[in-house]
């Protein structure tokens, strides 16, 4: 072979490699450009898609990915512990996930109390004015009712007051066998009361407890008979469920005060408490008509006050499978709390009586997904 041939030779393999090389970078960069330069848009379709653990995962893969997961990330909030104050407008806020306290204050609220709260709403009475009115204290909106007295009995509504469905149910007992349901939606002129018989006695106060749930409003008397008022068929009726059978120590002084009820993934649980005894929580068996005791509550955790009780999941900074109450200890760093798992109270050797509480003092709000923070 010639010089000149072997160099044509040289030439054309020289050629040959640096093309196959610029072809793998190309594939490279298109590989690249694949996973680690996907449009923002398209990348935050596809981690929307994922778990929390997942999308805490795909963070770490880089900074726009980072940025990506950060943005659809939807972590379930705590709910936060609202204290009334007996005078001024200056109420706190108790975030247990972190526990810090945030002051706020709200002129709207002066001379109200606290009637019920739910999806980030409260339900507000004005006894010298009977003034009957909804506030988000996150967004500081305010709807109004028409006025009512409300004495003493338990208020609750269905949903919040900026949808159509919204209905507020109140209930008071007229004898034990006679019940009086007053219901009221915004928009109204006036409120609407409906007189009921019951077969089973069925006797309210303050101190009964009342959840929607299902469709359906869930009162426990007194005595822990259950009554279910149907808004859509306007009908009341008392379960014939037996109430929930405890140790005979809860049978003592204000028994029937140290209970909260709520609902869990639709079904209805009481939490039975005693100062001498640890908590009991019960579910409610409509299908075979019974209570029955729970030992754990599926890594869920309860937050009990007088008024609401809510339940909640996959919380950052919260036990689970506890009920926390609406009583913080050691100046705002913790909050008293029941643990199911291990079976004794947060923080250890208290003595806690939840009857003796104020019932209008305190209670549990669910601040909505977006929310970052009051300014103060």
């Amino acid at each position: 072979m010639t010089g000149r041939k072997r160099k044509q030779k040289l030439l054309a393999e020289t050629a040959t490699t640096n093309k196959r090389r610029a072809n793998n970078r190309k594939n490279e960069k298109l590989g690249l450009e694949t996973w680690s330069d996907l449009p923002l848009e398209l990348l935050e379709v596809i981690v929307s898609r994922l778990t929390l653990q997942e999308n805490i995962r795909a963070s770490a893969v880089c900074k726009r990915w980072h940025s990506a997961a950060i943005s659809v990330r939807v972590v379930n909030r705590s709910p936060l512990l609202m204290y009334f104050p007996k005078f001024g407008n200056l109420f706190e806020f108790y975030d247990p996930s972190q526990r810090r306290i945030h002051f706020v204050e709200f002129p709207q609220l002066t001379g109200s109390r606290v009637c019920y709260t739910k999806d980030g709403w409260l339900l507000l009475y004005r006894p010298r004015s009977n003034r009957v009115f909804f506030f988000n204290p996150f967004t500081r909106e305010v709807v109004k009712l028409p006025r009512f007295e409300l004495t003493y009995q338990i208020v609750a509504f269905s949903c919040p007051p900026t949808s159509t469905s919204c209905m507020v149910f109140t209930i008071k007992h007229v004898s034990p066998i006679l019940v009086a349901i007053s219901t009221c939606h915004p928009g109204a002129t006036e409120w609407t009361t409906v007189h009921y018989q019951n077969r089973l006695p069925f006797v309210s106060s303050i101190w009964n407890k009342l959840v929607f749930c299902n469709g359906l409003f869930y009162c426990q008397s007194l005595t822990g008979w259950v009554g279910v008022f149907n808004p859509q068929e306007r009908t009341w009726s008392v379960l014939s469920v037996p109430p929930p059978k405890c140790p005979e120590n809860f049978l003592a002084k204000n028994w029937w005060k140290g209970k909260f009820m709520t609902e869990n993934k639709g079904d209805i649980l009481v939490i039975y408490t005693c100062s001498s005894e640890n908590p009991i929580i019960f579910k409610l068996d409509q299908m075979n008509m019974v209570w029955e005791e729970m030992k754990t509550i599926d890594g869920g955790t309860l937050f009990a006050s007088f008024l609401t009780t809510h339940s909640s999941t996959n919380l950052p900074g919260i036990k689970r499978n506890s009920v926390y109450f609406s009583k913080v200890r050691f100046y705002g760093r913790q909050c008293i709390s029941y643990s199911l798992e291990d079976d004794r109270y947060h923080p250890r050797n208290e003595c806690h009586d939840w009857g003796e509480q104020d019932p209008f003092k305190t209670i549990w709000i669910e601040p909505p997904e977006d929310f970052s923070g009051f300014n103060e």
